[in-house]
C-alpha cells in the first residue's frame, strides 16, 4: 500500500468518490431527467434506485478494489481463481478512456463559455445565444484545443500521485463546487415565481409516473454514480483496511443526490421565473439557461453577470472532479501492469485521450466524421453508456454475487465482522438478484424493447 500510495483521511475518500460520481450528469442530466419525467415523483423514485441499486452496486466495485490493492484488471483478475474476470477491469480501463475522450470535449465548452461569461459574451437574445453555440461547437479547431486543455490539466493533477493530487484537488474542488451550487441556489430561489419552480421540484404528481419514469430513475441512478466504469474499484484499491464500504457507499450516494437536487434548486426557480419550461432539453446548459439567467437577473444586471459566471465555473469544477477519476483507471493500469512511472503511464492515457478528444470535436456538425450512423461523439457516448458500462456493472454483481467466495465477500463488507454484520444478507440478496435484474431493464428499455 505505501508503495501504491493512499488516500490519507476518511474525508479525501469521501470528497474523492463522490467527486467521481459529481460531474456534468448531476447539474445538467438530473434536472432535465426530472423536468421531462414531471419533476419531484421522479425524484422520490431516483432516491430509492440509488438505495435499491446504487449503494450495492458501489459496494461491490469497493470489495473488489480494495481486496486487490490493485489496478481494476489485476483486481478482478485475482478476486476469483477463474482469471478470465480481468477482462472485466480491461473492458472499464476501455470505457473510462472512451468516455474521458468525448467528455473532455464537453468540459472542454464549459471552459469557453466561462471565459465569454468573464468577457459578458452572452448577452442576447435566445436566436443570438443558440447561434453562438453553433458555431462555436462546429468549429474545427477551438473546440479541440480546449478540450485537450482540459485533458492536461488533468493530468497534471494525476501525476502528482493519489494523496498529494487526486485527494487534495477533491478538497479543494468539492467544497467549492457546493459554495458555488448553494449561493446559486439561495440567488434563483429568491426570484419572482420562483415558489412554482420549487414546487415543480418538491411536490410530488403520482399521476405523471409510468413505466419509463422508473426505468429512466434506474438509468440516472446507474449513470450518476459511475457505476461500471471501473473507478469504483479503482479508488477503492487506496482505501484503507479500516475503511467502512457501506457506509463509505451511502455517503456518497447521498452526497451525490444532494447535489443533483441543489442542481435542482438552481435551474427550476430561475427557469419558472422567466417562462421558461424544465423539460428544455440536452441544450439547456450552453443555450437556455444563459438567456434564463439574463432575463432573470435583468433587475439587476451586475448580479446576473457575476451568477452566469459561477455557474460555468461550477460546471468546470464539476466536469474535473470526473475527468480526474476517469484519468486514474487508465493510468493506475499502465503503471501497474507496464510497470512504468506514475508519470509516463499518465502521458499514454493523455495522448490517447486527447486523439479521441479531436476526433469527436470535429465530428460535431460534420456528417464525413461517423460509426455506423452516427456521429463519432454521439457513437462513443452511444457504445459506453448503452452498451460497455451496463456490462461492466451486470458482469461485476455477476462476479461477487455468484462466483467470488462468500466469505471473501463477508470479510470485506464486515470489515472483517466488526461492522454492519446484520445487513449482510439483504446485500447479498441485492448484488445476485436486485441489482443484475434493475441493469437488465436498464438494458431493455434503452434498447427500446420496453
Amino acid at each position: 500500500m505505501s508503495e501504491r500510495g493512499g488516500f490519507g483521511s476518511r474525508l479525501g475518500i469521501v470528497l474523492a468518490t463522490a467527486g467521481s460520481a459529481v460531474g456534468l450528469g448531476n447539474v445538467w442530466r438530473f434536472p432535465y431527467m426530472t423536468g421531462h419525467n414531471g419533476g419531484a415523483a421522479f425524484i422520490l423514485i431516483y432516491l430509492g434506485c440509488i438505495l435499491m441499486l446504487g449503494i450495492p452496486g458501489m459496494v461491490s466495485e469497493f470489495i473488489v478494489g480494495r481486496h486487490s490493492q490493485a489496478n481494476a484488471f489485476r483486481a478482478y483478475a485475482s478476486f476469483t481463481k477463474g482469471k478470465g474476470w480481468g477482462l472485466v477491469g480491461i473492458l472499464g480501463v476501455i470505457t473510462s478512456t472512451i468516455i474521458l475522450g468525448f467528455y473532455a470535449v464537453v468540459a472542454g465548452w464549459c471552459l469557453q463559455y466561462l471565459g465569454v461569461s468573464v468577457v459578458g459574451g452572452l448577452e442576447g437574445d435566445t436566436g443570438y445565444v443558440q447561434q453562438y453555440f453553433q458555431t462555436f461547437s462546429g468549429d474545427p479547431v477551438k473546440p479541440a484545443v480546449l478540450g485537450i486543455a482540459f485533458i492536461l490539466i488533468t493530468h497534471f493533477i494525476i501525476v502528482r500521485g493519489v494523496q498529494n493530487g487526486i485527494e487534495r484537488a477533491s478538497k479543494l474542488l468539492m467544497p467549492l463546487l457546493f459554495v458555488l451550487l448553494l449561493v446559486i441556489v439561495i440567488a434563483s430561489c429568491s426570484l419572482p415565481n420562483a415558489s412554482k419552480g420549487i414546487e415543480f421540484l418538491l411536490k410530488p404528481d403520482f399521476s405523471k409516473v409510468t413505466n419509463s419514469v422508473f426505468l429512466e430513475a434506474l438509468g440516472q441512478a446507474f449513470f450518476s454514480l459511475s457505476l461500471g466504469t471501473a473507478c469504483l474499484c479503482t479508488y477503492a484499491s487506496y482505501f484503507s483496511k479500516h475503511t467502512r464500504l457501506l457506509a463509505s457507499a451511502t455517503q456518497i450516494a447521498l452526497l451525490d443526490f444532494l447535489i443533483a437536487l441543489l442542481a435542482g434548486l438552481m435551474i427550476f426557480p430561475a427557469a419558472f421565473s422567466v417562462g421558461v419550461q424544465p423539460d428544455s432539453g440536452p441544450s439547456l446548459i450552453f443555450i437556455t439557461l444563459p438567456n434564463v439567467f439574463q432575463q432573470a437577473f435583468a433587475f439587476m444586471p451586475v448580479l446576473g453577470y457575476v451568477i452566469s459566471i459561477m455557474f460555468y465555473a461550477l460546471l468546470v469544477f464539476a466536469a474535473l472532479t470526473s475527468t480526474i477519476s476517469m484519468h486514474e483507471i487508465g493510468t493506475a493500469f499502465f503503471h501497474e501492469e507496464l510497470k512504468m512511472k506514475r508519470s509516463y503511464a499518465a502521458w499514454i492515457l493523455t495522448v490517447v485521450c486527447s486523439v479521441i478528444a479531436v476526433f469527436c470535436s470535429l465530428s460535431v456538425g460534420r456528417s464525413e466524421i461517423q460509426l455506423f450512423g452516427k456521429p463519432l461523439m454521439d457513437f462513443c457516448d452511444y457504445l459506453t453508456a448503452q452498451i460497455m458500462l451496463p456490462a461492466g456493472a451486470l458482469l461485476t454483481s455477476i462476479l461477487v454475487g455468484w462466483f467470488a467466495s462468500k466469505a471473501l465477500v463477508r470479510e470485506e463488507f464486515t470489515n472483517w465482522e466488526t461492522t454492519g454484520k446484520s445487513l449482510f444478507g439483504i446485500y447479498v440478496f441485492c448484488v445476485r438478484y436486485v441489482v443484475p435484474v434493475c441493469i437488465f431493464l436498464i438494458l431493455m428499455h434503452q434498447f427500446g424493447v420496453i
